[in-house]
């Protein structure tokens, strides 16, 4: 497999994508008006406590005060109350792991730690902890023999560090803590809601957390860019220096691989399968649900050996399609029934494995008797949806729009309404093309016979700046 990272970056937002084999696996967007905060550390005071919850309200300078559970408390026990923690006024230091999803403010804790490349810092933590990916205990034995816990706190080894060298964990192992010593003494004279440390651009955390040895190459279209990452990987990971690459040309960087249209199909409901079946993706505030149908696939063999076929080859698309979307919190699966139990234990085990290469934690629940399925993924930032789309304006949030037929019958019964009313020499009925076109078509038999109702002349009129839904009925001058 050919894996590649292209970074398109303008003066307004950065967009990286992951492509494998020219299909785009995954998209990161971040915009400079809504930067991501995960990781910045800031000097806040506590605004409100909230025992009933359990949580308290911190204000870190920004337009909505940020959410502290107790169970994001540093010091704590599990019959810890917050209000034998915190105290209202308090000023604390905090950091942002979840950014604002929705109408909620970014979540924040005060288990600090400072990320690095193969490690993670963690103030006052006294032993070395791994990553759940790190799963060979050889490695973890190798691992834990090269570092010691210092005074200051202890390290958790990042699934990178599992081929990493002693020297570049001893470089980052002392670089780390003098981090923490920065934040410390800069939170010391800093205000409430003064960052005290700021995350590493887009561009540079995804070289820290998310390039392997997998990417054989990393194309950005801004050279200023390249120059900054370059110095960074030279510091901290020289074997991908000669990785990243320049696009000087004159062709859209998102255009190889036509990577542009296949992030505009990202954001369709429906997604087709080779076979002729497809997927149908309904995102709401409280699940994603994606039902999986059969569509115009009839197979060779039975029907189940053919509902089975089908159920399989969703699974790929739908791993795909979960992180492509970013999708998080519950998501249910309607796969399409099938009878056979061996059938339905080798898809749950397919799905599981498919999802498993997903760099977010995923876990997938049992297959219920009416073929459904339970996934719940980690949230930490908005879904491609919702940074790229908002509510509809037309059909108000519903998601439909009304149909011609209803958008007919609702303009006939008005303008009844209307003659009934108001003595005009005549109606004009302004609407949209395909409004219009309705009209004259399958309703022009009634037009004709609410003229003789009403005794004066309806007239149609096309507005192109209205919407299906969007219509005027205005009297008719008596020159008409």
């Amino acid at each position: 497999m050919i894996e590649e990272i292209l970074l398109n970056i303008t003066p307004h937002e950065v967009r990286a994508a992951f492509v494998t084999d020219s299909v785009l696996q995954e998209i990161y967007i971040e915009r400079r008006l809504h930067q991501g905060l995960v990781g910045n550390i800031y000097k806040g005071k506590v605004h409100r406590v909230l025992p009933g919850i359990q949580a308290a309200f911190i204000d870190i300078g920004l337009d909505r005060a940020a959410f502290l559970h107790v169970s994001d408390l540093q010091t704590k026990t599990p019959d810890t109350n917050i209000r034998d923690m915190l105290q209202q006024g308090q000023d604390i230091l905090v950091q942002v792991y979840k950014d604002s999803l929705g109408s909620k403010g970014v979540r924040v804790t005060t288990q600090l730690t400072i990320p690095g490349r193969y490690l993670v810092f963690v103030p006052g933590m006294q032993q070395l902890a791994f990553s759940q990916r790190i799963t060979d205990e050889s490695v973890r034995a190798r691992l834990s023999q090269m570092l010691t816990v210092t005074p200051a706190g202890g390290y958790v080894f990042r699934t990178a560090a599992a081929v990493a060298t002693q020297s570049e964990l001893t470089a980052e192992s002392e670089h780390l803590p003098a981090a923490w010593t920065d934040v410390l003494a800069r939170s010391k004279s800093a205000k409430v809601g003064e960052l005290i440390y700021a995350e590493m651009p887009i561009e540079l955390r995804l070289l820290r957390d998310r390039v392997t040895d997998s990417i054989t190459r990393i194309r950005v279209d801004q050279s200023a860019a390249v120059v900054q990452m370059h110095a960074f990987t030279k510091r901290h990971m020289p074997n991908l220096t000669d990785r990243i690459e320049y696009h000087p040309s004159t062709q859209p960087i998102f255009d190889i691989y036509s990577v542009e249209a296949q992030l505009q199909k990202a954001l369709h409901r429906k997604v087709y399968l080779k076979s002729g079946g497809y997927l149908i993706f309904d995102q709401t505030e409280a699940m994603t649900t994606i039902d999986v149908n059969t569509g115009s696939f009839l197979g060779h063999g039975n029907q189940e050996d053919t509902i089975f076929k089908t159920n399989v080859e969703a699974i790929s698309v739908i791993a795909r399609q979960v992180r492509l979307r970013n999708l998080g919190g519950i998501i249910i699966i309607d796969f399409i029934d099938m009878s056979d139990l061996q059938h339905k234990d080798q898809l749950l085990q397919l799905l599981t494995e498919a999802l498993s290469k997903d760099n977010v934690r995923t876990e997938v629940s049992e297959l219920s008797s009416l073929g459904l399925v339970q996934l719940t993924r980690k949230r930490t930032r908005e879904s491609l949806e919702r940074v790229l789309c908002v509510p509809c304006p037309v059909c108000h949030q519903r998601g439909t729009v009304k149909s011609l037929e209803t958008m007919g019958y609702e303009i006939l019964r008005e303008l009844q309404h209307t003659a009934r009313n108001f003595a005009w020499p005549g109606f004009s009925i302004l609407a949209a093309a395909v409004v219009v076109e309705y009209l004259c078509t399958d309703q022009a038999h009634r037009l004709k016979e609410l003229e003789l109702e009403v005794g004066r002349p309806i007239k149609l009129q096309v507005e192109s700046t209205y919407t299906q839904e969007h219509y005027d009925i205005l009297p008719m001058s008596e020159k008409e």
